[in-house]
């Protein structure tokens, strides 16, 4: 059995739909609905209206209230919406549910990452993680997705006897092909670390951050090269490895894929490799887009990803980058209702709350280029000190950069 298709790119409008409730205020829940709306538009996928609903816990059976799916269900009639997207997870008989009420094709957050992963994936190595992580996503979802896969072959749409034992087929082929993917995966997994080990001794420093805050861009600054970058989500899935020297200081620098909060665990699973390159690092680079609004709580969300797969006490540099479209936050109301926007200079940004964390940090912008002398000098001292311990007797003439 093949795959079930990505999802379409032809014009398709959708909906987005998120609930409010302890785990989420209202204007978290408008932040992730912006954010769901950049992956959909990053999926070809054009975002027509937000839904939401205040719930102490989201419904079994809908995940949101019946009143509020059939407020749905109206305006997808009444406007042509091919999608109902939901910023959380759903169960699989919630989505079964939810497309018999609506007559639409539901699907979440997570099924979406997955997708653009899939569209997005170049090497062969990227595409079994991701076809991985979609299989295991979808093999408990398979009953609710047999008339849509059924169209796919052809067929009468009947939902009788021959239906479920061709849904036990497709479930036997797919728990087949993901038993094939993880051995596929193990031999790939080994080849990468038996590279990792050819590489030798020098000093690893790992490009990480949340997703599209330039870490392609300061890749390419760094190692005079030409690693793909664009202004959207998940633009970079395989881990690129550059040789970069700074002074006479010879260091390995890798880029990785962008994390994200809600990261489907299937993909945390299946990239395993891919993380690894941040486990083994000597040290992180952890790139911030200062110009985002709520980049203090992408921030967060990346150093507990970090944290969760094992690389939370690596020795760290906060990268705060895109200064030059950074704006203070208003101080007050008064401020707010003023159209005067305060751009902090590189003299005040070191002066404020961000210089005081505890790891070392820097303040660049890569497009620009602004400040990256100093930012390269951070990291020459930082990788020099790891190499005097490595080689002691080593008397390169790379002290003084």
């Amino acid at each position: 059995m093949k795959n079930p298709p990505p999802i379409e790119k032809f014009e398709s409008r959708a909906v987005l739909v998120g609930v409010i409730d302890k785990r989420q205020d209202e204007e978290q829940m408008t932040e992730y609905l912006e954010e769901l709306a950049f992956l959909a538009r990053t999926a070809d996928i054009i975002p027509v209206k937000n839904f939401t609903q205040k719930l102490s816990h989201p419904d079994n059976r809908l995940y949101v209230g019946s009143g509020k799916v059939n407020e749905i269900k109206i305006f997808c009639e009444l406007n042509e919406i091919n999608y109902i997207i939901f910023d959380d997870e759903l169960s699989p008989s919630q989505q079964r549910n939810l497309e018999k009420e609506t007559g639409k094709k539901v699907f979440d957050r997570n099924l979406l990452i997955l997708d653009i992963f899939a569209a997005r994936a170049r090497s062969s190595h990227a595409k079994a993680q991701v076809e991985l992580a979609r299989n295991q996503y979808l093999l408990p979802r398979l009953t609710g997705m047999w008339t849509h896969l059924e169209r796919q072959r052809g067929g009468t749409g009947a939902r009788g006897g021959s239906g479920e034992k061709e849904i036990e087929t497709d479930r036997r082929n797919i728990r087949d092909r993901i038993t094939a993917l993880k051995e596929d995966l193990k031999i790939i997994d080994r080849q990468m670390a038996t590279q990792r080990k050819g590489r030798g001794e020098l000093v690893r420093v790992a490009l990480v951050g949340y997703t599209n805050v330039g870490k392609s861009t300061i890749m390419n600054m760094l190692s005079k090269s030409d690693v793909f970058a664009e202004n959207k989500l998940f633009a970079t899935l395989d881990t690129t490895v550059r040789k970069v020297v700074i002074g006479n200081l010879p260091f390995l620098l890798s880029d990785t894929v962008g994390f994200i909060r809600k990261l489907p665990t299937q993909l945390v699973e299946s990239f395993k490799s891919t993380l690894d390159e941040t486990r083994e690092a000597d040290i992180l680079l952890h790139v911030v887009d200062i110009s985002h609004p709520n980049f203090e709580d992408q921030l967060n969300v990346v150093q507990q990803t970090l944290a969760e797969i094992g690389a939370g006490d690596k020795r760290t540099i906060l990268v705060f980058n895109k200064i030059d479209a950074y704006i203070e936050p208003p101080k007050n109301d008064h401020e707010v209702n003023t159209e005067q926007k305060k751009i902090l200079t590189l003299k005040s940004l070191k002066k404020s709350w961000m210089s005081k964390i505890k790891d070392p940090c820097i303040f660049i912008s890569a497009i620009e280029k602004g400040n990256v002398e100093e930012f390269r000098t951070l990291l020459f001292d930082e990788v020099k000190i790891i190499h005097a311990k490595r080689y002691p007797n080593n008397k390169m003439e790379f002290w003084n950069k």
